[in-house]
């Protein structure tokens, strides 16, 4: 089991059952981790400044020209 970096509440992740890149979210504060990898089970803190970049791309990658 795993501590959550900002709370400390324990992050209920299952090393095998989880991916490198992949996203999950502290159920007490919210915060949003990247697991960089699964074993040892490590996390980085997601910007909010990266996940309005990719939003950013997604909208131009649709085709919205005004």
């Amino acid at each position: 089991m795993v501590a959550c970096p900002e709370c400390e509440n324990d992050l209920d992740i299952e090393e095998d059952e989880v991916d490198e890149g992949e996203i999950v979210s502290c159920p007490e504060c919210g915060t949003d981790f990247e697991i960089v990898t699964t074993n040892p089970l490590e996390l980085n803190r997601v910007e909010e400044e990266e996940e309005e970049e990719e939003e950013e791309e997604e909208e131009s990658e649709d085709g919205d020209y005004d």
